[in-house]
This record gives structure tokens, sequence and C-alpha cells, in this order.
């Protein structure tokens, strides 16, 4: 897969995304990335990408002719179909299956706004979708487009040392991943569960399902009434709320 991004600071992305499992993966060509400044794009001393916003307000507003330039420029070396996602507070929240099913397109490019955002007239002529990491403000889109890199690369064959860890990662069955422990077993009073120990795969698989299901119903209950639950699992997030009552 290829990504092209559109950012003011492409080296924030090139410096990110060159450690961790991440920059292995781009080492080994499992992924590739561009990355286009709309400065280049400028026809001025100053290299200007924005202005003043029309009704006045405090803050810039990035300008359409430099941004489009560059969008159209990262679409030019993608395979066609690639898709356009602009980055910014009020986009669609970014979610695991979003990160699936990004995986499975020809290419992306990923737009970080700046400043008070883009000129409205570029989302609607160059852009396909827009997304947010979150219900929270920052100072670009560059770091929501690091995460959006990560989460889709992970997925990409080859990138994590076994092919399971994406398939068992929180989220990848609509729950939180359940506990992690290793050695040593004992630590200052507290044991690692005996089921873990055990060596019945069977068991261990029960009690990770239920974990998972019991964490997903503590700290995010909307992801199960999203996902539904079958009698099986229903019957094991009982379970784990009489044992959490017995606490």
């Amino acid at each position: 897969m290829r990504i092209a991004v559109v950012s003011l600071f492409p080296q924030m992305i090139h410096d990110a995304l060159r450690i961790g499992v991440v920059g292995r993966a781009l080492e080994r060509g499992i992924f590739q990335i561009d990355c286009f400044d709309p400065r280049d794009y400028t026809d001025d001393i100053h290299r200007t990408v924005d202005d003043r916003p029309f009704g006045g307000g405090p803050g810039m507003v990035l300008k359409v002719e430099p941004m489009r330039s560059a969008v159209r420029d990262a679409v030019g070396v993608l395979p066609p179909g690639s898709r356009r996602v602009y980055l910014g507070a009020d986009g669609r929240r970014f979610e695991q299956s979003m990160a699936r099913e990004a995986c499975a397109w020809p290419g992306l490019v990923l737009i970080a706004g700046r400043y008070e955002g883009v000129d409205e007239r570029f989302i609607e002529q160059e852009i396909d979708e827009e997304w947010s990491i979150g219900d929270y403000v920052l100072s670009g889109g560059e770091l929501p487009a690091l995460v959006v890199i990560d989460a889709i690369a992970r997925l990409m064959p080859g990138t994590l040392g076994s092919s399971e860890s994406a398939l068992q990662e929180s989220f990848s069955d609509g729950l939180v991943d359940w506990p992690h422990y290793t050695r040593p077993q004992a630590l200052e009073g507290r044991d690692v569960p005996a089921v873990l120990a055990s060596g019945d795969h069977a068991a261990i698989a029960r009690w990770r399902l239920q974990q998972a299901l019991g964490r997903t119903w503590l700290r995010r209950p909307e992801l199960l009434e999203r996902r539904g639950m079958s009698d099986e699992e229903r019957e094991l997030l009982e379970e784990f709320k009489n044992e959490r009552a017995r606490q």
C-alpha cells in the first residue's frame, strides 16, 4: 500500500515513522510513505499558505490553491481508487473498523490541517472523507495522520511478528483487550491468574474472552451495545459481574 501525507511539517511525519514496527515495515517495503508540502506549491517569496478568514475572527485559514495542488500531485503518484481523507476535529471518529477498510484500499492521501482549518471549498472539491481521532483539538493534523498510519500499517501482513497479533488486539472483535501478564509469576503478593499457567488452552481462551467482555462492560459499554453478544458471551459476562460483586 502507498500512503501520501499532505502536511506543512513533512519532517515530523518522516521522523516519527522511523521507529518501531512501523519503521521496520517501511524499511522492508510493506508500505510506502510520500509527503507533499503545500509550501512547495506557492509562488511568493514568503511561501504563503494561509490568509485571514472572511468575516473576521482569530487565527488563519489554509488557502485552497497550494493545498489543492499538493493533493493533486499526491493523488498522481498513487494507484487509481486511492481515497483522500482530511483530518480535522469535526470529522467522523476514526475506529479500528475504518483502519481495516482502509488497509484494503490501493492507496490513501491524508491531509493534515493547521491553524483554524482549511477553506471549505477545498473540502468540497478535493476530499472524499473527513476523519477525527477524538473529541479534542490539536495544533494540527500531523499527529492524527501518524495515528491513522500506525493503525493501518499494523494490519498489513508482515508488519507484526505474528499474524495473530493484529487479530487479538483491542477492538479486533469489537471488544477491548483482556489483561496480559508475564514473568515473574508472583510479584509483591499478587499472582498471575492460575488459569494462565494451567496449560489448558480451552480454559485460557474462555478466561480471556470473559475478561475482554468484562473490561468492555466496565470501560466502554457502548461497544457492547453496538456489537451484541452471543448467549455464551452473556453467561460469561454475568459470571464476571457476579465475581466482581463478591470482591
